[in-house]
C-alpha cells in the first residue's frame, strides 16, 4: 500500500478561479479598460478646462465626465453579453473550389 502511495504524483493545489472574467472594482472584463479610459478622458478634461477656464469649471467637467462614463458603463455591463455587436444582414461567403 505504501509503494503505491509513493508511485503517485505529488499533489498540488489548483487555482479554480481561472475560467472566471477579470473583475476589478465591480467592472468586468473589457468594462475595466473602459473605466480607466473614463478616467483618464475626465482628468484630461480637467487639465484643459482648467488652463482656458478655471478651477471650478474643470471640476465640473471632471465630475460631469466620470458620472457619465459611469453609468454608461454600469448600464452597459447589466446587459452582459448582450451588449455584443451583431450585425445585420445578408452575408455571402466565397468558398475556393482549388483546394
Amino acid at each position: 500500500m505504501d509503494a503505491v502511495k509513493e508511485e503517485r504524483y505529488a499533489d498540488y493545489p489548483v487555482f479554480k478561479g481561472l475560467q472566471k472574467p477579470l473583475e476589478f472594482m465591480g467592472f468586468q472584463g473589457r468594462y475595466i479598460y473602459w473605466a480607466a479610459g473614463t478616467v483618464g478622458g475626465a482628468i484630461v478634461g480637467f487639465i484643459i478646462a482648467y488652463c482656458l477656464v478655471g478651477f471650478v469649471v474643470g471640476l465640473v467637467v471632471l465630475v460631469v465626465a466620470i458620472s457619465a462614463g459611469a453609468a454608461l458603463i454600469f448600464l452597459k455591463q447589466r446587459k452582459g453579453l448582450h451588449t455584443k455587436k451583431s450585425d445585420q444582414g445578408v452575408y455571402i461567403y466565397a468558398r475556393d473550389k482549388s483546394l
